[in-house]
């Protein structure tokens, strides 16, 4: 059934920018450290703080851009991306969504011996989030706002790739290029690298299907598995006739669903 079919993927991977201090203040952006050490009240959402924009990160996304064949953003600016998250303390994310740094750029990769390039519709600059515990023992959840406003850069492919080898390979040569310009040191047990991958089914030939984005994988082994998990579940529901619904889905690492 699987030769029926094939995947259509586009990734958005987040990039911790290998800064000393995190993107609008002058806050420690050190992995670890005691919960809520690494804060202000500008990365903590005070009321009547205001941002101040770190040189350092701007350099570093157009290093990213340049090392990715992309155009540079003369005049880009900054906009605020509203959602209520308890892991959000404005109640706003900074980012970029009308004019993002890097635009139209492309990746070549080598995959069974075959060259493809898979193209970058944007690069843009935003904020990180703090951390949310969960913990079940006491039903209760904390957060942790030391990542809160840790730079990052996120890198969005068009939905060229068509399997998760390509997908790897894709990741594999970002990582390459993004250690070398020394952007960041891409430690994905540590979340400095992490991946969303939006998929979707379709009969070759036939237009796009519908697609469903499975959030923050960081690792290789895991982004494959849920590609692969994700495509027999989307080709099945499509053999069937029964419609795929676009929604948010996580991959649970133990079941490998």
């Amino acid at each position: 059934m699987s030769k029926l079919y094939e995947t259509v993927i586009g990734l958005e991977v987040h990039v911790e920018l290998a800064t000393k201090t995190k993107i609008f203040c002058g806050c420690s952006t050190a992995f670890g450290g005691a919960p809520n050490t690494h804060t202000c009240p500008v990365c903590t959402g005070m009321p009547g703080s205001l941002p101040v924009l770190n040189k350092g990160v701007v350099e570093k996304a157009v290093a990213v851009g340049l090392a990715t064949n992309c155009t540079i953003t003369q005049n880009c600016k900054f906009d605020r991306k509203n959602y209520f998250y308890p892991d959000n303390p404005q109640n706003y994310q900074i980012s970029q969504l009308y004019y993002p740094i890097c635009r139209n750029g492309k990746v070549e990769l080598e995959v069974e011996g075959k060259k493809k390039f898979v193209r970058i519709h944007e690069i843009h600059m935003e904020e990180d989030a703090g951390k949310l515990v969960h913990d079940p023992y006491t039903d209760s959840s904390l957060v942790d706002f030391n990542r809160s406003g840790v730079p990052l850069i996120e890198i969005v492919s068009e939905p060229d790739i068509r399997s998760a080898e390509e997908a790897v390979a894709y990741l594999r040569k970002l990582r390459a290029i993004l250690t070398y310009t020394g952007v960041s040191d891409c430690r994905m047990n540590e979340g400095s690298m992490r991946c969303d991958v939006n998929l979707s089914v379709r009969r070759p030939g036939e237009p796009f299907g519908v697609r469903t984005e499975m959030k923050n994988l960081n690792s290789f082994q895991f982004i494959s598995r849920a590609i692969a998990f994700e495509f027999a579940r989307q080709a099945d529901a499509l053999e069937a006739g029964e419609p795929v619904v676009q929604e948010t889905r996580r991959f649970d690492q133990a079941s490998g669903r």
